[in-house]
């Protein structure tokens, strides 16, 4: 039978709301000091919500603002946070304002998060990946109110994003056409914006914010805080992984090791031959270490999920690798680059907190639940890809016409952690506060099953050859040093695993420890990779060591 209804209920409750708050709106703008009025009045309890928090840009003047709201009109929301990355995000529970959260990420903020879902004040839904996230936010995470932020709004509503653009247009989009509100704050009103990064038709209120929004330099790594362990292990990826298997296409992480890997490529990697034939095309955070590769001819291009705080003029001044708007500003898109960073990279290299001896890994430990982010996007097999590259087909391992490669998972981690605790464990942590915070499945970053190597200072596991979970276990063991894992390796079984070149230590692979220098790197500090800049590099001060 047929079913008489409105088909506009939520495009007339949505109406209504907006009713409340004309006499506070010129057009779509308001006051900045009317802001908590405007979110009590469009912000209904039970309400889903989103707050940009990107790992970077921050809407930090709505997300204080919501904090302050009276608890009596605005409480029990649903909150989706990318990024749980400023107090207020997390003050909301502690006031009743919001009961439940869904979110990607808590960084800062995870030894809190734990705390206070152990306490039962905060309801997780869910921990996702990033690209997860987003996509819910169009199925069955639908936002009522999405509180976002611009660089610059102009006279017609329209957007300025500019630099870090990250996730705004995806947050703004999933409101926008399913009759939900968006409230922008923006750091400056002008005429016209220098170019139009979300129309004015998808927005419904703008708020000059009180002060600029924060931007933290998160992948910012000084080069002088590199190791010469890490610049052994470096040489090591370069010759066993990047050159073996021809790995064009990238992600890094954004830890030292993968940082001394980027500051090699000009100096190690030019002596070996590689310029051309390694590490053309990125998916990277802008990082300032790749500066020299960039300078010396290494990349080609670079697309970025975000900014990266001081590299903006440098990035305006090389649009031939860096995606540039027009305007002369990089244009991030934080789900695209995790799309291309699942199914259009050969590999991704990143770090973790725990590996247990079976593979798996995760940065979730005893008291702290930092989530996920996008590391198992771009640290996972996606079994839908068909495109094939030199990289891929290299982890074929048989002559079977209907076996396929996979994409290279390298996690790259000294045997000990900067604690002095073993990375490698018996059993991760994350199995423990599975139970801690009843959740259904344990927080696991990447699956041992999507391990494809292990680099550690001992060496490099090659998973992807071994033929079972025995033989896995034995490769993982020989690379793990004088950890628990490590001591049950021994010196027959671990020369059985390199004569099948399963396991290769750096003598195996033509590394030289004694040429593991930091005269090696093509920068030695902050300074050095000004210089490669030609100084449009600009360090923000705190790492600022000359005057």
């Amino acid at each position: 039978m047929k079913v008489k209804r409105s088909w506009t209920q939520q495009r007339d409750a949505k109406n209504a709301r907006m009713e409340k708050v004309s006499s506070l709106l010129n057009g779509k703008f308001a006051k900045t000091e009317d802001a908590k009025e405007i979110l009590e009045r469009l912000i209904e309890p039970n309400d889903k919500v989103v707050i940009e928090g990107d790992n970077q840009k921050q809407a930090d003047f709505l997300s204080r603002t919501l904090a302050n709201v009276d608890p009596e009109r605005v409480h029990d929301l649903h909150m989706i946070i990318s990024s749980i990355s400023r107090p207020e995000h997390l003050d909301i529970f502690d006031k009743g304002i919001a009961s439940k959260i869904d979110f990607a990420y808590s960084g800062a903020q995870s030894t809190r998060v734990s705390q206070m879902i152990s306490s039962g004040r905060m309801k997780v839904g869910a921990i996702h990946t990033y690209l997860e996230l987003f996509g819910r936010l169009f199925i069955d995470l639908i936002p009522n109110v999405v509180l976002v932020a611009a660089e610059k709004a102009d006279r017609n509503g329209n957007l300025y994003t500019g630099f870090n653009t990250e996730e705004t247009p995806t947050i703004v989009e999933s409101a926008a056409f399913k009759n939900g509100i968006v409230i922008v704050q923006a750091n400056e009103i002008v005429d016209q914006v220098p170019r139009v990064d979300i129309p004015g038709d998808q927005i419904d209120v703008i708020i000059p914010a009180d002060k600029p929004y924060e931007l933290e330099p998160l992948f910012t790594r000084d080069p002088q805080n590199i190791t010469e362990i890490q610049i052994l292990m470096a040489m090591m990826a370069i010759r066993g992984i990047y050159e073996k298997h021809n790995v064009q296409s990238l992600n890094h992480g954004v830890g030292f090791n993968t940082s001394a890997i980027e500051l090699l490529l000009p100096t190690y990697g030019e002596k070996l031959g590689l310029k051309g034939k390694i590490c053309r095309n990125w998916e990277l955070n802008p990082t300032p270490t790749l500066i020299p590769a960039i300078e010396s001819g290494w990349v080609e291009s670079v697309h970025s999920f975000g900014g990266e705080v001081g590299m903006e003029k440098y990035i305006a001044a090389r649009p031939d690798i860096f995606f540039v708007g027009k305007d002369g500003s990089m244009r991030s898109n934080r789900a695209l680059g995790q799309v291309a960073g699942q199914y259009a990279i050969d590999m991704f290299i990143g770090s973790t907190l725990q590996i247990d001896k079976y593979g798996n890994s995760s940065t979730v430990t005893a008291g702290r639940v930092p989530g996920f982010g996008g590391a198992p996007n771009m640290g996972s097999n996606p079994t839908g890809r068909r495109h094939s590259t030199p990289a891929w087909q290299a982890m074929k391992t048989t002559d079977n016409p209907l076996d396929k490669g996979q994409k290279l998972v390298v996690q790259m981690v000294e045997t000990f952690g900067a604690n002095k605790q073993p990375v490698f464990v018996d059993k991760l942590d994350a199995v423990d506060v599975q139970k801690e915070i009843n959740m259904e499945n344990a927080p696991i970053m990447i699956y041992s099953e999507d391990t494809t190597h292990i680099v550690t200072e001992e060496g490099i596991a090659y998973l992807y050859k071994t033929d079972s979970m025995a033989e896995r276990q034995a490769a993982i063991e020989a690379i793990a040093g004088v950890t628990p894992v490590g001591l049950r390796s021994n010196a027959k079984q671990l020369q059985d695993l390199r004569n099948r070149g399963i396991v290769a230590l750096p003598e195996d692979l033509g590394v030289h420890r004694g040429e593991a220098k930091r005269s090696l790197l093509a920068a030695q500090n902050m300074s050095d990779l000004v210089k490669w800049s030609d100084g449009l590099y600009n360090p923000p001060a705190k790492f600022r060591s000359w005057s």
